[in-house]
């Protein structure tokens, strides 16, 4: 089963962010976190990459849900959501799965936030 929800959008790289990051918002997330990974491959091993954009997306509600229920989760959050130029060159806009990343994780209760979560970043991802 994939791991992630993934879209090919019609925008470019800059337009499929700032696209992202409102479609977020309008789901109760923030971004509070954003590596530009081309620029910092660059930086640090002096190495060429396409544009590619991590953005560490959070819903305070549910990250605050999870992390009453198990304490650890915290290594799992925020939600990652990537936008890339593809090696076909399309943007490609993806977000985890977090059905599939809590999983991984032995506790139950976590089950009906990790659906939750998935369902309105399924949206996020259908509607760009």
């Amino acid at each position: 089963m994939p791991y992630h929800i993934s879209k090919t959008v019609d925008y470019s790289f800059d337009e499929a962010i700032q696209r992202a990051t409102d479609a977020l918002k309008t789901e109760g997330f923030g971004v509070l976190t954003e590596i530009d990974v081309k620029d910092t491959l660059k930086q640090k091993l002096n190495a060429d990459f396409r544009d590619y954009r991590i953005l560490g997306a959070c819903n305070p509600e549910f990250a605050h849900q999870a992390l009453l229920k198990e304490d650890k989760i915290g290594t799992m959050l925020p939600c990652n959501i990537v936008v890339q130029v593809n090696p076909e060159g399309q943007v490609e806009v993806s977000a985890v799965d977090p059905m599939e990343s809590m999983s991984a994780v032995q506790n139950d209760s976590l089950a009906d936030i990790a659906k939750q979560v998935r369902e309105r970043l399924q949206r996020v991802i259908d509607n760009l």
